[in-house]
């Protein structure tokens, strides 16, 4: 794999390791919001919410619409639930095994 790609790869994982970005793409899972709807579900502000919206639009991980003066976003790149699914599945499972190991020696989990 070439240097250009591995950066490109290395820049979309650094993308997804801000937790707002996470708890954005998260609401959006469900379909589109507005910015004051993803603002309510986040509890951040509105500029903050808005910075992180442009930064995965311009990624194209999210799409914008705009009507009126409302504008609305939606997932724009789904295989990030898959990535997302799989990070959650693999640490679902260190969790559990963990716990698991705490049972077994006794240590109030």
């Amino acid at each position: 794999m070439s240097e250009e790609m591995l950066e490109l790869i290395a820049q979309r994982f650094r993308l997804l390791s801000d937790p707002m970005r996470l708890k954005i793409l998260h609401q959006l899972q469900d379909g589109e919001k507005s910015v004051t709807e993803l603002v309510t579900a986040t509890g951040a502000s509105q500029p903050n919410v808005s910075k992180h919206l442009s930064t995965l639009r311009s990624h194209g991980l999210v799409k914008r619409r705009q009507d009126g003066n409302m504008a609305y976003f939606s997932i724009g790149a789904t295989f990030i639930f898959d990535v997302c699914n799989t990070v959650c599945d693999s640490m679902k499972d260190e969790w559990q095994q963990r716990h698991h190991l705490l049972e077994r020696f006794g240590t109030p989990v």
